[in-house]
């Protein structure tokens, strides 16, 4: 989980006494990185998510988008293989939810990381290249760009 894998939540789960650039420095102290490669890391990925200029700034100075951008560069900060998103724009306006599927989109194509992500949002689904529907836990469609394939429909009382 340290090492492969990066996590992004609904809620942002950004420590309140930290700011942005500590909180994305946070798992570097768990993995015994030295304080100034840390800093520099953590300033990179700052950079990569737009926020740079916000690095000083504790979560409640920042917006719900800022503060799922530090929430995005935390989960990157491993450099994992993968990122499981939960609900990520579900505390989000619209305009900033497609800003984060963006984000999104470019670590998948650019940095070739795996997003996994969660969602009720039609709109949001719609940015994946591969999309599992569920209802009530059961897989009823599981399509991406090459094929659709109905696997299940539900029986209603």
């Amino acid at each position: 989980r340290l090492k492969k894998m990066g996590f992004v939540f609904q809620t942002f789960n950004l420590l309140p006494r930290l700011t942005a650039l500590r909180n994305i420095e946070l798992p570097l102290i768990y993995a015994g990185m030295d304080r100034r490669d840390r800093q520099n890391q953590a300033l990179k990925l700052l950079e990569k998510v737009d926020l740079k200029i916000r690095a000083n700034h504790k979560p409640t100075e920042l917006s719900g988008g800022e503060a799922q951008r530090v929430a995005i560069a935390r989960a990157l900060v491993n450099n994992p293989a993968i990122i499981l998103a939960d609900e990520p724009t579900g505390n989000l306006d619209t305009k900033t939810s497609n800003e984060i599927m963006e984000i999104f989109k470019r670590l998948n194509e650019n940095d070739e990381i795996t997003i996994l992500l969660v969602t009720h949002n039609e709109m949001i689904a719609n940015f994946a290249n591969r999309k599992i529907s569920l209802i009530d836990g059961n897989v009823v469609e599981d399509g991406n760009s090459y094929f659709k394939k109905k696997i299940f429909t539900p029986k209603i009382i």
